[in-house]
C-alpha cells in the first residue's frame, strides 16, 4: 500500500478559507478553478487520512477520487462502496453547510453500497 501524504491542517484551513464567501453564498464570485481544486483535493486528502482505509471511494469528479473506511478493499473495477458529489456540496459537506442526508435527499451526493455512509461519521473536517 502506498503512504499517504499528511495534509497540513493550516494549508487545508487556507484552502477552504479561500471559497468561504462562495460557499456561504451562491451570488458571490464563484474561486477560480484552481483555488476549487486546491480546497476539493485538500479536504478530500484530509479525509483520506482521517479515516484510513480502501472500502470506500469519495469521488469529486473532476478534481480527486480517494479511499478511505477501513474494512474490506478492492482492487479493481468499480467499488462496491462509492459517495459521489459536486465540488461545491463536497466542500459544504467538509465545512459542515450541508449534512450527508440534506446531500444525499437532493440529489446533490450519491451514495452506493452498504458502507458508504460511513464517510459521515467524519464529517465535517472543519466548521466556519
Amino acid at each position: 500500500m502506498t503512504a499517504r501524504k499528511k495534509i497540513d491542517p493550516a494549508d487545508l484551513r487556507a484552502a477552504l478559507l479561500e471559497v468561504r464567501d462562495w460557499l456561504a453564498d451562491t451570488d458571490a464570485p464563484a474561486p477560480s478553478r484552481a483555488q476549487l481544486a486546491a480546497a476539493v483535493r485538500l479536504s478530500a486528502r484530509t479525509l483520506e487520512n482521517t479515516a484510513p482505509g480502501s472500502s470506500v471511494e469519495v469521488r469529486v469528479p473532476p478534481f480527486v477520487a480517494v479511499q478511505c473506511v477501513a474494512g474490506p478493499r478492492h482492487t479493481r473495477g468499480t467499488p462496491p462502496n462509492v459517495v459521489e458529489t459536486d465540488a461545491r456540496s463536497w466542500l459544504l459537506l467538509v465545512t459542515g453547510g450541508l449534512t450527508f442526508d440534506d446531500a444525499s435527499a437532493t440529489g446533490a451526493l450519491t451514495a452506493s453500497g452498504t458502507r458508504a455512509r460511513e464517510i459521515e461519521h467524519w464529517l465535517p473536517l472543519l466548521r466556519f
